[in-house]
């Protein structure tokens, strides 16, 4: 993966770096997209920050009318849906958003730990 000079800190400063990369490169996308899109693209580093040692990559680029959004951590654990909330555990509910409103999820093994990819249609 190209790798940004700076990795996002936090959820926001990547939502802020593929808000600005929609506006700039596809100004006219519908809002629903555009909040789909920093939905997938917060909970893809949340996740990576919450439970998996840190994001290690970040990329999000347009190509073929996807916005496709790349996040690699530290572990090589694949994500999950927890199957019990009756606990009275608050969250657990990103990964099941992002697959669903994702085009398509694809999950690598890296060195270092993995590489989630989501992609997202534009149109």
């Amino acid at each position: 993966m190209a790798r940004t000079a700076e990795l996002p800190a936090t959820s926001a400063a990547a939502r802020d770096r593929v808000h600005e990369l929609l506006r700039a490169h596809h100004p006219h996308v519908d809002e629903t997209v555009v909040a789909d899109a920093l939905l997938v693209t917060s909970e893809l580093v949340t996740n990576a920050l919450r439970h998996a040692g840190g994001v290690t990559g970040f990329a999000a680029r347009i190509t073929s009318g996807r916005l496709v959004v790349t996040v690699e951590d530290a572990s090589p654990l694949r994500p999950f849906v927890p199957t019990d909330f009756q606990d009275g555990r608050i969250g657990g509910y990103g990964w099941s958003l992002i697959r669903r409103l994702a085009t398509s999820v694809a999950i690598t093994t890296t060195p270092t730990g993995k590489s989630i990819n989501a992609a997202l249609r534009l149109s």
